[in-house]
């Protein structure tokens, strides 16, 4: 049995590149600096296009980052819109098999799996079980497998998401003595995770936010409607110090630019702070995509377009 947790997960990202080619270099090594000086950061590797992007925990983890690039590593830097990182899980139990055989000179390729999928609790992560009978599969395949799922994963089955909290059960296969390698046994695996991720009622997750907005009463009543618009459930109000204090839960694709609306709303006179709390089940707008396998899916809602990435710029008292 294995098992890995989705503790740390960035939620939101932004894509960078030197605003000078002969910076490429100069912000690699500035990216794995910082890299390793943050575990939560996660970055992608450069495209041929010289654009990197950037995972982080919040808006403003990003904005640090960033700046981060420019002061002490003297990289100037183009940064896009943020973009908000959805998920994707399944909601019932399924199966599937894979079979992968191809011919090759004059031997075959031979891999066959057969899963199981059982949906976990929100953030427990994905845990690979192996209960095939003795023989049916030889135990160097076994890793391959648990790879192939994983690496299926990690594209989905609706609109290219990762997939999380699943646990995946091996319960039967079958080998050809000679003929099956841990490419054939690792690309059935991806098969049958794929065919029993489509049984299993999939649907897309994203990121909420817990916000506390501070603000004088006569603007209550503009902060509450704005917040219903964007989706955000009340969870309480509270007087503190002369002011109303608002408690919300909030989509964090409905928060990108927040600040700046926030400051016009309440003419400069409100706050607001604002942290990760989980993932919840995302609406469908009616939206059609393909992922890359082809599958169609209906997309949530999509993070709100900026300016650039000083769109999204959160107050120097906000999270």
């Amino acid at each position: 049995m294995s098992e890995a947790l989705t503790n740390k997960r960035p939620i939101i990202s932004v894509i960078i590149s030197p605003k000078r080619d002969g910076d490429r270099d100069a912000l690699q090594r500035a990216l794995s600096e910082l890299a390793q000086q943050d575990p939560t950061i996660r970055i992608e590797p450069e495209s041929l296009a010289g654009q990197t992007t950037i995972s982080a925990m919040s808006e403003l983890h990003l904005e640090i980052i960033c700046d981060r690039i420019v002061r002490e590593h003297k990289v100037q830097i183009d940064a896009g819109s943020p973009k908000v990182i959805y998920l994707e899980t399944i909601r019932k139990k399924s199966e599937a098999e894979g079979k992968y055989v191809r011919a090759v000179s004059r031997h075959s390729i031979y891999g066959h799996v057969k899963l199981k999928l059982e949906p976990r609790d929100a953030g427990s992560g994905y845990q690979f079980v192996n209960e095939s009978p003795e023989g049916a599969i030889p135990t160097e395949f076994l890793e391959p497998i648990n790879l192939g799922i994983q690496g299926g994963m990690k594209g989905g089955v609706l609109a290219g998401y990762e997939m999380v909290d699943v646990r995946a059960i091996l319960y039967d296969g079958s080998h050809h003595m000679g003929d099956s390698s841990e490419m054939a046994f690792r690309i059935a695996a991806s098969m049958a995770f794929k065919e029993a991720a489509r049984k299993a009622n999939p649907v897309v997750l994203e990121p909420i936010m817990s916000i506390e907005v501070v603000t004088p009463e006569d603007f209550v009543g503009i902060i509450l409607g704005d917040l219903s618009r964007r989706r955000g459930r009340i969870e309480g109000m509270e007087h503190r110090s002369g002011s109303l204090v608002v408690r919300a839960h909030v989509p964090l694709a409905e928060m990108i630019t927040y600040a700046i609306h926030m400051r016009s709303m309440a003419q400069g006179r409100a706050s607001y702070s604002m942290q990760f709390v989980g993932y919840e089940e995302a609406p469908h707008t009616g939206e059609s995509g393909n992922d890359e396998a082809g599958a169609v899916a209906s997309r949530p809602k999509g993070p709100k377009s900026g300016s650039g990435h000083a769109a999204a710029k959160l107050d120097s008292d906000s999270e």
